[in-house]
């Protein structure tokens, strides 16, 4: 026979809520999405999920305490659990929503799911559905700014994905109960649209600053100027204070990453260029007004 409370590593004498710790502990460890293609991890999660279903309520831990476990209801777990196995899903498109990380609602539900195979209810093979994840890649500048995309889930059911503003590479959109379907009278799962960002030539993105390099002359880096730089809507005049360096670091309020009300900014890092060719006359003005105004950059290194 079993013995869950050895399996679990807690004492006959836990709380409900120190066996229910216990079992998240170890199912975040031997989940088998986290540990693919490991069969002892498979092997694993099958025995601590069996394990919880013995004594993880009060109600099935005291029959589990009398001896009064139903050997037939076992078997018909086992042969439920060996049937589903772990589903991955990799689908991939090129809400009421919310972003939250999976695996940490998939274990923080209690009796809902735990990590989509569902016990609540198995006594009466009420089991909810499978959760499922898909990935969705989007542009860049509607991660920033935020967007809409119209998808087909493999089932054929469209789905309007409000994108957030702001949201980060790898952040997952949650749709109730648009997973699998569920045994009996148990709820379906939930499905998990995970944002993968496609980059954008000419920027990079730090938490909602958004970075770009623009090029300058050394005529607008001496004189100062006004130029014409990209933003995520379009161009913008920047103006350029006399006297700047390679390197400069000048900022554009509000045309960063984020919800207007929290939007970040346009770091613009200037690169002063020089002439792919310099004519001989330009070459010769330098060199008579060097003798009158010649530095070294480097005495401050």
């Amino acid at each position: 026979m079993t013995d869950p409370y050895k399996i679990l590593g807690v004492s006959k004498t836990a709380s409900q809520d120190e066996i229910k710790k216990a079992y998240r502990k170890l199912a975040k460890i031997h989940h088998p999405d986290l540990n693919p293609g490991n069969k002892e991890s498979e092997v694993k999660f099958k025995e601590i999920s069996h394990a919880f279903d013995l004594i993880g309520t009060q109600e099935s831990r005291t029959k589990f305490d009398r001896g009064e476990t139903d050997e037939h209801q076992q078997h018909q777990y086992e042969q439920y659990r060996r049937q589903q196995g772990p589903q991955r899903y990799a689908n991939s498109f090129g809400q009421d929503s919310d972003t939250e990380d999976l695996f940490a609602n998939l274990f923080g539900r209690g009796k809902r799911t735990r990590g989509g195979f569902g016990h609540a209810g198995f006594n009466g093979m009420n089991i909810p559905g499978e959760d499922q994840l898909y990935q969705m890649e989007v542009d860049f500048s509607e991660a920033a700014l935020g967007g809409e995309k119209i998808i087909t889930l493999p089932n054929g059911l469209k789905l309007s994905v409000k994108i957030p503003a702001g949201i980060e590479n790898g952040k997952k959109l949650k749709f109730k109960g648009l997973g699998g379907k569920g045994i009996g009278t148990a709820p379906a799962g939930d499905a998990y649209i995970q944002i993968s960002i496609k980059p954008k030539m000419g920027f990079s993105r730090v938490e909602n600053d958004i970075h770009t390099e623009v090029p300058i002359s050394f005529f607008e880096a001496i004189n100062g100027a006004e130029i014409e730089v990209p933003t995520l809507e379009g161009n913008v005049m920047l103006k350029v204070p006399a006297g700047v360096s390679s390197g400069s670091k000048l900022r554009v309020k509000n045309k960063g990453a984020g919800p207007l009300d929290t939007r970040g900014n346009l770091i613009v890092t200037l690169k002063i260029v020089m002439p792919k060719m310099i004519p001989p006359e330009l070459k010769n003005a330098i060199t008579d007004l060097e003798k009158f105004y010649a530095y070294n950059p480097r005495v401050s290194l």
